[in-house]
C-alpha cells in the first residue's frame, strides 16, 4: 500500500527523489489510485517484486507500459518500489544491516529519477528492472560501488575455474557495478568500497562465500586505454580485473553514450568533447569504431 499523500513527499525525499519530481508523484498518485485497472497492476508487481526477497538472480522483469499514460506510465515503478520500501526494509532488518547502508541503497532510485530527467527531461525510470535489485535485498551500495549477490554463470564459471581459481559455475560472486553522480572512480576509493564489501558480506551474509568479484561493462573495454593515460582512473580500474574469455563480440555504442552523455539517442557527430572520456567516446564512434562490453574477474 502507497503511504498517504500527505507522506509521500517524505518517503520520496528519503529515496533521494529530486525535489524537483515531488509534486509530479503527489499528484500521480491520486490518479493512480483512482484507476482500478492501475492499483490491479500496481499490487501485483508489488507481489512479484518482493516474492523472492533476497534471493539472487531471481528478480522480476517488468514490461513496459503503454505510451498513452503518458507519466503515470513513466513513473509507474515509482510507486512499486515505494509500496515495496518496507518489505526490503523488514528484510534488511532481520540481516541486522545498518540503517545508513540501507538508506544509501535504496536511494539509488533518487539517483535513476535524475538520470531520467537528465535524458529524457521529465520524472520517471529508464530501467525499471534495475532498481528492483536494490529493493529486493540483492543489491548493496558500499562506498563508490555497488555490490550485487550473483552466481558464476556459466562463461564467467569456466573462465575463473579455468584460471585454477576455487570458485567454479554456481558459486556466489560479487557483481561490481559503478554508479554516477559519486564523484571519481579513485583507486582509493574502489579500495574503500572492497574492504568495505567484504567486512559488509561476511557479516550479513555469513552462509554465502564470496571469493570472486566479477564485472561486466563497457568501462572494461580495452579500447579505452588507447585514448586513457594509464594512470587514468577507468585505466587503473581495468587493471584491476583478468579479461574473462568465451563471451561475444557484439557491438554495444549506446552504452557508453548513454552513461557518458546521458542520452543513448544523441546524434554521434554531435557529441560534446569536454572531458577525456567524452572526446574518448565520441572520437572513437566518429572514427568509425565500435564500443563492446568488457567482462572481468578476480579472486577476493
Amino acid at each position: 500500500m502507497l503511504p498517504p499523500a500527505d507522506e509521500l513527499p517524505d518517503v520520496l525525499l528519503d529515496l533521494a527523489v529530486p525535489h524537483e519530481d515531488i509534486n509530479d508523484l503527489v499528484a500521480l498518485r491520486g490518479r493512480l489510485m483512482g484507476d482500478p485497472e492501475a492499483r490491479w497492476l500496481l499490487d501485483r508487481s508489488v507481489e512479484a517484486t518482493v516474492r523472492d526477497m533476497g534471493k539472487a538472480d531471481a528478480g522480476p522483469e517488468y514490461a513496459p507500459l503503454p505510451a498513452e499514460l503518458g507519466a503515470l506510465g513513466s513513473c509507474f515503478y515509482v510507486f512499486v518500489f515505494v509500496a515495496a520500501l518496507p518489505y526490503v526494509r523488514a528484510y534488511h532488518r532481520t540481516r541486522g544491516i545498518p540503517d545508513d547502508t540501507s538508506r544509501r541503497t535504496l536511494a539509488d532510485l533518487g539517483r535513476h529519477m535524475a538520470v531520467h530527467r537528465r535524458a529524457r527531461g521529465g520524472p520517471g525510470l529508464l530501467y525499471p528492472s534495475w532498481n528492483s535489485l536494490h529493493f529486493r535485498g540483492e543489491l548493496y551500495q558500499l562506498g563508490r560501488l555497488q555490490f550485487q549477490r550473483a552466481v558464476l554463470g556459466k562463461r564467467m564459471g569456466g573462465t575463473v575455474a579455468a584460471a585454477g581459481h576455487s570458485a567454479s559455475r554456481g558459486d556466489p560472486c560479487l557483481n561490481l557495478h559503478i554508479t554516477d553522480f559519486r564523484g571519481p572512480l579513485s583507486p582509493e576509493a574502489c579500495d574503500r568500497s572492497m574492504e568495505l564489501a567484504q567486512e559488509f558480506f561476511a557479516r550479513h551474509f555469513p552462509e554465502e562465500r564470496y571469493e570472486t568479484a566479477v564485472c561486466h561493462s563497457w568501462l572494461l573495454d580495452p579500447q579505452l586505454k588507447r585514448y586513457l593515460p594509464a594512470d587514468s582512473n577507468i585505466v587503473r580500474f581495468q587493471e584491476r580485473f583478468r579479461q574473462a574469455d568465451g563471451y561475444g563480440r557484439e557491438p554495444d555504442d549506446s552504452t557508453p553514450v548513454a552513461f557518458v552523455f546521458g542520452d543513448s539517442d544523441l546524434p554521434v557527430a554531435e557529441l560534446p568533447g569536454r572531458t577525456r572520456v567524452e572526446r574518448a567516446v565520441g572520437d572513437h564512434l566518429r572514427a568509425g569504431g565500435h564500443w563492446y562490453g568488457g567482462h572481468g574477474w578476480f579472486p577476493l
